[in-house]
């Protein structure tokens, strides 16, 4: 009996502990997500809204800009993902080096961009790659173009700023992740396969990239996240244009809601349609990378 007791009082120890977290896990999260899937079954103009049922779901199927918008956030993450992870490990692994001098400073000067805010950011890259610019003064002052380019006016240009912009923002976040995994990886095992042989390449594929692994999973499914609700970059550098075509699927829902005339039911949907393109996606990554038994 009292061991039972014993067991019910730490039990209520435990909730005590977690219930202020998931309280407001329910009200800030939970509770504004049921009510965005209400709202995405209404339709209607500003507050004007009457039941609709899934017709919000069936005009994103006939909505051009929509799909264009797709399009765009995933070319953004079929880009930024891959190479911010692999760019973000092999600096790590430079800067991991005990025999690196200055290794502070340099870890400093990389992760001193993502303490910049997105906003100061795409300041910075207008004023690069403007038809006035810096990159057009090089570039014209070395001979490769005989005018300034206007990088920002073009699609497939100002696409790639922006990616450049997040991979230039989010490396040194990503390095970090990194170059935590790799202090937890044990000496004498690098120590081990230099005896037996092993060069660094190959103790790098059979030591430092396995024990990243779950590293590894972890910040593609943060960075796949983040890639989906591009926001900033797409409003602050080149606001959807020209056109449509640098517009993230978040730019857009935000228009719909508050730019253009409200139509909250129409924006919930597309919002809960990046909530599902998420989950489905990190299910499928911790499905796929997670091989614990």
């Amino acid at each position: 009996m009292k061991k039972r007791s014993l067991e019910m009082r730490h039990n209520l120890t435990g909730w005590a502990f977690i219930a202020p977290a998931v309280i407001l896990l329910v009200v800030l999260s939970m509770i504004p997500l049921i009510k965005a899937f209400l709202l995405s079954l209404q339709s209607g103009r500003g507050s004007n809204l009457s039941w609709a049922g899934f017709l919000n779901y069936a005009r994103m199927l006939q909505d051009p800009n929509f799909k264009q918008t797709i399009i765009t956030t995933f070319y953004y993450m079929i880009w930024t993902v891959p190479i911010m992870i692999i760019l973000g490990i092999l600096l790590a692994v430079l800067l991991n080096d005990q025999m690196l001098k200055l290794k502070g400073i340099y870890r400093t000067c990389i992760f001193l961009p993502a303490a910049v805010s997105l906003v100061a950011s795409a300041v910075i890259f207008r004023s690069l790659f403007a038809t006035d610019g810096f990159v057009n003064i090089v570039l014209v002052g070395l001979g490769i173009f005989d005018t300034p380019y206007n990088f920002l006016g073009h699609p497939t240009s100002a696409r790639i700023i922006i990616i450049i912009m997040r991979i230039w923002r989010w490396l040194g976040y990503q390095m970090i992740f990194f170059l935590a995994g790799l202090q937890n990886i044990d000496a004498s095992m690098y120590e081990a396969a230099k005896i037996d042989g092993a060069n660094k390449w190959q103790s790098f594929w059979r030591i430092t990239l396995p024990m990243l692994k779950p590293m590894i999973l972890f910040t593609t499914v943060m960075a796949v996240n983040s890639a989906l609700q591009v926001y900033d970059e797409s409003v602050n550098l080149t606001n959807g244009g020209p056109g449509f075509s640098t517009m993230s699927l978040a730019h857009y829902v935000y228009n719909t809601s508050f730019v253009n005339v409200p139509n909250f039911g129409y924006s919930c949907a597309m919002g809960m349609l990046i909530l599902v393109m998420a989950a489905v996606i990190t299910f499928v990554q911790m499905k796929v990378g997670d091989k614990r038994e």
